[in-house]
């Protein structure tokens, strides 16, 4: 069985998310929504929907998602019961009509062979209205690789579109960046626990971008900052060996410039850095390294 955990907070997008769910030709699922506080009651929106699909709807009385939306996607988590695969749906984000049909009727092909499942997907641009072209995966890819693909530009990926096991949520939960951001590229990382992701690209997500959401809004780029170091810093640290000597030094690279963006580098991130370029790079990288370095130094003592 599937369980499909929406946390709630904006209605201004939630009936066509609803809607959606009403839409699906496959109704072995059911849909657990945490309400987050919110100060728009969707209960007279639920109740039209009451005869489509099977939910339950919780309202918890204090605000989380304000302090940390991993913590929200947790204790809504916390709600479903013993259902295997669980899905995190966004409360402005549309699921394709066959999307719960499909995933059923892939089951056999991946289950036992991955923890997490992926679906094609389509960007909403709210501003304009237009529907972006569709992004689709190969059948079986490492979490690795198709996270370097989204770092090169080459895919998207949000949370809406993920199907993981309950097994792999237990064993590594998700990481509390700052605003969850990179805390779901973390969790496929994590939660494929050493085997592909699986996609299913005859069924299409609806990934919703607007001024609502996190990913649309301009006025949080400190924190994203702050959260892309850290990221980083775990690829690193856990990922690395996984990737070439070119995409090794574009990691590092990355690290450096996202420290770069908010602040200088303190001396023990650069050793931080040097450890890996003495570790996996020649001279000429090493050289380049330290070059930056001095010059980090020597612009600090202009100051």
């Amino acid at each position: 069985m599937l369980a499909i955990v929406i946390p709630y907070y904006k209605h201004t997008f939630f009936e066509a998310t609803l809607k959606s769910l009403g839409n699906q030709t496959d109704k072995r699922f059911k849909v657990y929504i945490g309400d987050d506080a919110s100060n728009e009651d969707p209960s007279a929106l639920l109740e039209t929907y009451k005869e489509q699909f099977d939910f339950e709807y919780i309202r918890f009385k204090e605000n989380l998602g304000g302090i940390s939306l991993v913590k929200q996607w947790e204790r809504c988590i916390a709600l479903t019961k013993e259902e295997e695969w669980i899905m995190i749906l966004g409360d402005d984000d549309v699921l394709g009509e066959s999307v719960v049909q499909n995933w059923y009727n892939n089951y056999n092909n991946f289950y036992l062979h991955s923890t997490v499942i992926r679906f094609a997907s389509k960007i909403i641009i709210e501003d304009t209205g237009e529907i972006t072209g569709l992004y689709t995966h190969p059948i079986w890819e490492k979490a690795t690789d198709s996270f370097l693909r989204k770092f090169k530009y080459l895919t998207r990926s949000s949370l809406s579109e993920y199907i993981f096991s309950r097994k792999v949520y237990k064993k590594f939960g998700f990481y509390n960046y700052p605003l969850a951001w990179n805390s779901d590229d973390r969790a496929w990382l994590d939660f494929s626990d050493d085997k592909p992701i699986f996609s299913i690209n005859e069924s299409i997500v609806y990934f919703r971008l607007s001024i609502y959401n996190i990913s649309g809004k301009s006025d949080n780029n400190y924190l994203k900052n702050l959260s892309q170091i850290s990221f980083y810093r775990y690829l690193i640290l856990n990922k690395i060996e996984f990737y070439t000597k070119h995409q090794k030094i574009n990691f590092l690279r990355r690290y450096e410039n996202e420290i770069r963006n908010i602040r200088r580098l303190k001396y023990r991130e650069w050793g931080f850095l040097l450890f890996y370029f003495l570790k996996y790079f020649d001279f000429k990288e090493i050289k380049k390294f330290v070059k930056r370095f001095l010059n980090s130094i020597l612009r600090r003592h202009e100051y």
